[in-house]
């Protein structure tokens, strides 16, 4: 790519990430000038889908690897040719209770078969009333807060009126998410399958009085208004590839391989954005320019401070295997099992004592993950000849697993080898025996810690929401349109369109949005 060595645009985009695509996309169709500079040879950030495994024909969700908070009108808006499909099974839990194996599964499709899970694992219908009580709860909330994230950030009094039920209010943005927990179920194992969503990309615990768990957790229950977790066919990739096509139909202009090295601005007029390529060196001046990446790595760019690292806190491991291994528990199909969220080692008191011990730098004794199986959902990520042999994929992520416990090179192995032992404590055969294999006869996993993440994809500290979440709601009074949409910086014409916005984190495409009204509101067409 030959760049010019100095070009004006209304809009720069730094990074060239799912949000900075939606957000390139809005403002082309608008009639603005937008460039995205990215720094990969590919867009997409950690939305991407990839061949890990040489010889076999599988494209992995690498990094990224489920949708829930992608509002649907961001997709029927740009237009994108994009498939979403539901997993029956939401989750299988397996324990072990009276000395046999055993497990509770959630079918999504089918209450009657999860009451009996829940009748089967506890001895109680008390346990499962008060799931169905609970989620009846947080499907109250979603309905009326996720329409807000793509509205202007409402105060936080406004967000309390629109929910609309001081209970409700008070047990997920007011209280420590634990003593909801606590109160509604008495289970651990149930109570440590409600607590995995808070703890998600998130280093935390269940009684944390900043209520950092209550932030994730309400992202990770409101989505599209549902909470649903939806598999996108065909793998993340498909996600970044329909809105690359919408935002160059549209007439954005996408620059891969240019790495930004400085931003420059003085508040008031245009902002330059220096960047390197393989021709050398060169300058986009824009009337605003969007940053979709980090907030240090802003601040970074811009000479400033970047403030205390954050810290991501989790461990993905994406496998292939030549077929699913067979369970402990006789009444659970694998099938079944691992087409939702498989939870290992993530009772209530085994996450609060892995936490404990990751907080002391020390790698869990038991660590906690979840696993699901791509392929069983959408078999379309495979070749021809994958699909032949049978093959299935596993994705595995772990939890309480922070940065700091990988300075140590050896730590890597460790903890995948910590996280492998106890998947294999709940099955009827080693995992080994069912990997698949490459072309040169290894083995089919490959791991990604927190460092892996800042070093492959520009994440400071590994963290996967850029920085800690925030409510959705504004702490003060706005001043400007970006700080009406939850997108401002401390520069009037540089904005965060990234998961470090104040609505921010998982692949949802609404700080893109966000930050495009905002330029808009300023700019027009």
């Amino acid at each position: 790519m030959n760049a010019d060595p100095l070009s004006r645009h209304d809009v720069v985009i730094v990074g060239g990430g799912h949000n900075a695509l939606v957000a390139a996309a809005y403002l082309a169709r608008a009639g603005l000038r937008v460039l995205v500079l990215e720094r990969l040879a590919q867009v997409g950030g950690a939305a991407v889908s990839a061949r890990a495994f040489a010889g076999v024909d599988a494209r992995l969700s690498r990094y990224s690897y489920l949708v829930s908070l992608l509002p649907r009108r961001v997709v029927r808006d740009l237009g994108l040719r994009l498939d979403l499909r539901r997993r029956r099974i939401s989750s299988y839990t397996p324990t072990v209770r009276d000395g046999r194996p055993t497990g509770l599964l959630v079918d999504a499709a089918d209450p009657a078969r999860t009451a009996a899970s829940f009748r089967a694992l506890t001895g109680d219908p008390r346990e499962w009333e008060a799931w169905q009580s609970f989620y009846a709860a947080t499907g109250k909330l979603a309905e009326r807060v996720f329409p807000t994230l793509t509205e202007p950030l409402p105060a936080r009094a406004g967000l309390r009126r629109r929910v609309a039920d001081d209970a409700l209010w008070e047990s997920f943005f007011e209280r420590p998410l634990g003593e909801t927990i606590e109160r509604t179920f008495t289970d651990d194992l149930v109570r440590g399958v409600v607590l995995t969503d808070a703890l998600i990309g998130t280093f935390t615990h269940a009684h944390d009085p900043s209520l950092l768990q209550n932030r994730c957790f309400l992202y990770h229950v409101i989505g599209n208004g549902t909470g649903d977790w939806d598999v996108p066919v065909g793998g993340m990739g498909a996600v970044t590839g329909a809105l690359a096509e919408a935002a160059l139909a549209a007439g954005a202009e996408i620059r891969t391989g240019c790495e930004v090295t400085a931003v420059a601005t003085d508040g008031t007029g245009e902002a330059e954005v220096s960047y390197r390529h393989r021709g050398g060196e060169a300058t986009a001046v824009g009337r605003r320019v969007l940053a979709n990446a980090a907030p240090a790595v802003l601040a970074r760019l811009l000479g400033e401070d970047p403030g205390p690292a954050p810290e991501g806190a989790q461990l993905k491991v994406n496998m292939v295997l030549r077929r699913l291994p067979r369970l402990r528990d006789p009444a659970a199909d694998p099938r079944d099992a691992f087409a939702g969220t498989f939870h290992i080692a993530e009772g209530y008191r085994q996450l609060e004592t892995a936490h404990a011990e990751a907080s002391a730098g020390r790698m869990p004794s038991v660590p906690p993950s979840e696993i699901y199986c791509h392929t069983l959902t959408d078999p379309s990520i495979l070749g021809p000849e994958a699909l032949r042999q049978g093959l299935q994929t596993l994705t595995l992520f772990g939890l309480h697993m922070p940065a700091r416990l990988f300075t140590d090179p050896a730590a890597k192995e460790l903890a995948l080898a910590a996280s492998l032992a106890r998947l294999d404590e709940v099955l009827a055969e080693p995992l080994a025996d069912c990997l698949a294999t490459d072309a040169a006869g290894r083995p089919c996993v490959e791991v990604r810690t927190p460092l892996d993440l800042e070093r492959e994809v520009g994440l400071p500290g590994g963290h996967i929401f850029h920085r800690d979440l925030a409510f959705p709601y504004a702490t003060g009074e706005p001043d400007g349109a970006a700080a009406r949409w939850g997108v401002a910086t401390a520069h009037p014409n540089v904005l965060l369109c990234g998961a470090g916005a104040v609505r921010g984190g998982g692949v949802s495409g609404i700080p893109g949005h966000n930050a495009a009204q905002a330029v808009l509101e300023d700019l027009g067409p």
